[in-house]
Formats: structure tokens, C-alpha cells, sequence
């Protein structure tokens, strides 16, 4: 790993949780983007038992960077280190780590430290790495410490689901269709407004409204991350009032004459939210019915309209 920066931060929060439920939730990057605000996407390049190389996709300030880690986990001692491998300017390194201290059986102490340098020691470079680190770092421990805190509920307001489409076409047409967004206001009848920016290759910022089975608009802000041409992952940034956070993805494999096409959403509610939106009465259950229907059904409208496109294409 690479030598310290010589900026240092210190971040922490007391968590009415065990140690161990908070340390499993820190070692478990994967889950991130559907519990931490700032969290895109997260890809493991490499994995053992107690070290594992990620890429992560996270906003900063308003902006999307990435970077690749390595982390090393230490069960025993409640603790995971990190250093980022290659960083994105302005940062010229950054590492730290995740440190547990328990305050009993059910309760415990959780510190992120942070040590950076900025490119050329800028001192501009400096002070927008740490107001993202201390934005990130607050939206992080504020979201390891709600999820931690109502780790019994997590079966009841999470959940995922699949829709996938066969189509007899070419997978880079279906690719095509999926990945060009900014056209979907043309091509899909329950996209309103559609506004997309592509700054990096494959790096998509969006923002939409979309309209909903009984007439209501939802605006949503997403990021997504495009893989190759058989897989599209993103993130909703703003999300409807129903949901504390949206994950989802497009995937395309090849079966048969054609591909199978499959849309991924991964959804957490928002149980203050569900009687202000659905009414008095309703549940948690109606939510997740609520929520599961209009997202499948604008899912599985895109697909059979990608369907339509790309057999056409190849016709």
C-alpha cells in the first residue's frame, strides 16, 4: 500500500447496535450503494479471505468519481483498512480506515479516518477533498448507523425483483436501445423528459420524469455506469417519496435465437413515508406492492419496446 497523505480527518458516530452487526455492514461493500447515499456502484476485482481489490463509483460534491481499492478485513479486531490503488484528481492518494469499539453487548463506537494528499498539495484541491470527505463520511456513518439500528426490518423493506424479456434480435441493438437514454423520450410513452450528460464514456448522469399507471409524474435523478455492451448498472440519486434508495441494472445474454433481456430493481422503503403517499391505513406491504407494480410495469414497458426496436432491426 501506498505511503499515508498528510491530511488527516476523523469521523465517528455511537451506534445502538452490536459491534459485530456494524463491522458486518462495513465489511460488506456490495450492499453499499442500496444503504449509502453517496455510493454508485461497487465491482469486486479481486477477493480473498480477509483482502479484496474494489472499483468504486460514488458522488463527490455533486460530481461522480471512481476509484480502485484495496481493503484488508480484520474480523477479530472489528476492523477493515483501505487504500485507494489509483484516485481520481483532485486527490493524489487517499486510505484510512474503518475502526469498531463495542460499549457493550448492544452498542458500540464507529471511526472513519481518512488521510489524503491532494495533486501539487493545492490548497483548492485540499478544501474540496475534505468538504467531500466530510459530506461523504457523515452521509456513510448516518447510514450505517440507520441500517445497524433497524437491522430487524431490513426483510420487510427490502426487497428485489426481476423482469426479463426474450428477444429473437441482436444484443447490440438491444445495447443500443438501453444505453442511448437521452432518446427515450422519443421511444417510451411513460418517459415525460429525459436530460442525460456522458462527461466520462460510460459514466451517465440522468434526470426524469416519468409518468405512473394512475397519472401521477415521479422525477427521478439517476447515475449510471455502463459495462461492455451486455450490462448497464445504475443508481437513483432522487428518489420518489416511497423509497430511501433504488438500485437496479440491465443485463443482456445471449439464449436461443436471440437474448434474454433482464431488469433488476433493488428497492428500500420508506415506512414514514407510505401513509402520506398511499393513505391512512395502508402498509408497508401495500408499498411494496404499490412500488413493485409501477416499476415493473415501466420496466417491462422499456423491454417489449426494445424488443419491438431491435427485432425490427434485425428483420
Amino acid at each position: 500500500m501506498s505511503v499515508p497523505g498528510k491530511h488527516r480527518t476523523l469521523h465517528s458516530i455511537t451506534i445502538a447496535a452490536p459491534a459485530e452487526t456494524v463491522y458486518g455492514i462495513v465489511a460488506d461493500v456490495t450492499t453499499w450503494p442500496q444503504y449509502f447515499a453517496p455510493n454508485v456502484h461497487v465491482e469486486h476485482l479481486e477477493r480473498t479471505a480477509d483482502t479484496e481489490r474494489i472499483r468504486i463509483w460514488a458522488t463527490a460534491n455533486g460530481e461522480v468519481k471512481s476509484w480502485t481499492s484495496r481493503r484488508t478485513l480484520d474480523a477479530a479486531g472489528l476492523r477493515v483498512d483501505f487504500r485507494q490503488e489509483v484516485s481520481q484528481p483532485p486527490v493524489a492518494a487517499m486510505g484510512g480506515a474503518w475502526v469498531v469499539t463495542p460499549a457493550g453487548e448492544a452498542a458500540c463506537l464507529l471511526e472513519l479516518h481518512h488521510d489524503f494528499d491532494a495533486v501539487g498539495d493545492d490548497p483548492a484541491g485540499v478544501e474540496w477533498i475534505t468538504a467531500a470527505v466530510d459530506r461523504n463520511s457523515a452521509a456513510e456513518l448516518d447510514g450505517i448507523k440507520e441500517l445497524a439500528e433497524a437491522a430487524g426490518d431490513l426483510d420487510e423493506l427490502v426487497f428485489t425483483f426481476d423482469d426479463t424479456v426474450h428477444m429473437a434480435a441482436d444484443g447490440a441493438d438491444v445495447f443500443d436501445f438501453l444505453n442511448r437514454a437521452d432518446l427515450w423520450p422519443e421511444r417510451l410513452p411513460h418517459v415525460a423528459r429525459l436530460d442525460l450528460t456522458e462527461d466520462e464514456p460510460g459514466v451517465q448522469v440522468m434526470a426524469m420524469d416519468t409518468s405512473a399507471a394512475d397519472g401521477s409524474v415521479h422525477t427521478t435523478e439517476s447515475v449510471r455506469v455502463v459495462f461492455g455492451r451486455d450490462r448497464i448498472v445504475y443508481k437513483q440519486t432522487t428518489v420518489p417519496a416511497l423509497m430511501t434508495a433504488h438500485t437496479g441494472r440491465w443485463t443482456i445474454e445471449p439464449a436461443g435465437d436471440g437474448v434474454d433481456v433482464t431488469s433488476r430493481h433493488t428497492v428500500t422503503l420508506k415506512p414514514s413515508a407510505v401513509e402520506k403517499v398511499l393513505g391512512a391505513g395502508r402498509t408497508v406491504a401495500d408499498a411494496r406492492e404499490y412500488v413493485h407494480r409501477a416499476l415493473s410495469t415501466n420496466s417491462t414497458n422499456t423491454l417489449k419496446l426494445a424488443r419491438d426496436y431491435a427485432e425490427a432491426r434485425r428483420g
